[in-house]
């Protein structure tokens, strides 16, 4: 019989000292989201840069959200055995240097390849962080209080990310979108040094690699027949190799994970409505938020001729409704349980949707600018309560496969988001991408239908202590 070794348990560090651990941590999720509204920004410019269409700028983007997606589960499980600041600032190097990497891109697919590998660096960020983050306030209601403001950030990186690759387009060309990267990664790098502690799980999980193929070639194949599709034909051979490949990869992945004593995903979670409810609705709200800025880009750029800067500083009110109301869902979760917000949510996204259904390339903007900001008041108010919904009532030791699942939602929502979104106006012209978009509103007001449905099944409509405990 061998003996079991028990982990020290490390001193609580002071309340200043944990809020500037939460900071640098904010810090890396602010990468993670500017990455992808700076870039989406960017996408006309990087087209007549790289003399690349649609398709391609779909790849650009979804190389990036795809990886990410793939590895969010592995990279946690690697920083519980290895470390979490340790994977955490192994992330931030490879991050920028896949931002170098991008900024000096001669060609598109020179271009994927460094987006797929800042997908990679990514993946050992946001997790990871937010891992450190629960690791450093042991207090329920101070991690709780700390979860709001990890949300709001996401939110401040999308009103940031589209007016200041606006600003840098104006003045500088789109190279300089990835440029922009390194000081923020040189100074998480030295804050994080200086400031976050080393942290590792008490009984780490293996890795699963036979799960983890199976997972990226199923997400990229799915996502790349969308992706292709308009260009391929939907019933062409290759499509519908594509359509097998994706159900042999699902197939075998539900077959590998089922074997497994420490499966990569926890496929009994999904026999909980609360959590597979849950899981719909983080897919949802990110397919309509990633139609939303990839539609607004086309159509403001392309159909009104607005100039980068205008086009990211239309995104204000989507992105300040998103910082606003995430906080204030925490605490509305906190006190009275996730239905109401994610009600409130499901509102909004619809009523923005709906705004733009009748697109035309003379709409008014004010109209645009309403849409946008209901459309932000609805992603400000889903995030939480959709966090909370899936953790909660689990046991610690399943509530970190449960919230990276969740996460791995996330971008596939807005891989699939982005897809759909390049699907619909590949080939339309400037006077009828209007038109042509006109479907993609159509689904961003059924993502929020559908999180009218998410709440009335698995949401319940008062917080009880498990759940608040948990969160």
């Amino acid at each position: 019989m061998t003996a079991t070794t028990t982990l020290p348990v490390p001193p609580v560090p002071s309340a200043r000292r944990r809020w500037t651990v939460l900071a640098v941590c904010c810090l890396s999720m602010f990468l993670v989201g500017l990455d992808t509204s700076i870039v989406n920004v960017g996408l006309p410019a990087i087209g007549r840069g790289l003399d690349v269409g649609t398709r391609g700028l779909e790849w650009i983007v979804d190389a990036y959200t795809l990886v990410l997606a793939g590895l969010l589960i592995s990279s946690g499980a690697l920083a519980d055995r290895f470390g979490r600041r340790r994977v955490f600032q192994c992330g931030l190097v490879l991050f920028g240097a896949a931002s170098l990497l991008c900024a000096l891109a001669p060609s598109a697919a020179v271009l994927v390849a460094g987006r797929a590998l800042q997908g990679v660096g990514a993946s050992m960020l946001s997790p990871v962080a937010l891992a450190i983050v629960v690791n450093t306030m042991p207090d329920p209601k101070e991690r709780a209080q700390a979860i709001g403001v990890w949300a709001s950030v996401f939110g401040l990186s999308t009103a940031v990310g589209p007016v200041t690759g606006g600003a840098l387009l104006t003045w500088l060309d789109w190279r300089a979108l990835f440029w922009i990267n390194t000081p923020l990664v040189v100074a998480a790098l030295l804050l994080s040094a200086v400031f976050v502690p080393e942290s590792r799980a008490g009984g780490a999980r293996r890795l699963d690699l036979p799960g983890q193929l199976l997972l990226t070639v199923g997400l990229v194949v799915a996502v790349g027949v969308l992706i292709e599709g308009p260009h391929i034909g939907w019933t062409s051979p290759p499509a519908l190799a594509g359509y097998a490949g994706a159900a042999v990869a699902a197939a075998g992945f539900v077959r590998v994970e089922s074997r497994r004593r420490e499966p990569l995903m926890d496929l009994g979670l999904f026999g909980r409505p609360v959590f597979s409810g849950a899981v719909v609705g983080a897919v949802a709200v990110f397919v309509a938020l990633n139609m939303t800025l990839l539609l607004n880009t086309l159509y403001l750029q392309h159909t009104r001729g607005w100039t980068p800067l205008a086009a990211g500083v239309a995104t204000l009110p989507l992105a300040v409704g998103a910082t606003v109301c995430a906080p204030w869902s925490g605490r509305m979760v906190g006190r009275r349980g996730s239905r109401l917000p994610l009600l409130l949510a499901g509102g909004f996204i619809t009523a923005g949707g709906l705004c733009m259904v009748r697109l035309t390339p003379h709409t008014s903007v004010l109209l645009l600018l309403v849409a946008y900001a209901l459309i932000g008041v609805g992603f400000g108010f889903a995030n939480a309560p959709i966090t909370n919904t899936a953790v909660g009532g689990l046991p610690p030791a399943r509530a970190g496969v449960a919230g990276a699942i969740t996460s791995t939602a996330r971008q596939l929502g807005a891989a699939v988001g982005i897809a759909l979104a390049g699907g619909l106006v590949t080939g339309a012209g400037p006077t009828g991408l209007a038109h042509a978009s006109r479907p993609g509103w159509i689904l961003v007001a059924g993502c929020g239908v559908l999180l009218f449905l998410v709440a009335r099944v698995s949401a319940p409509k008062k917080a009880d202590p498990v759940s608040r405990q948990a969160s």
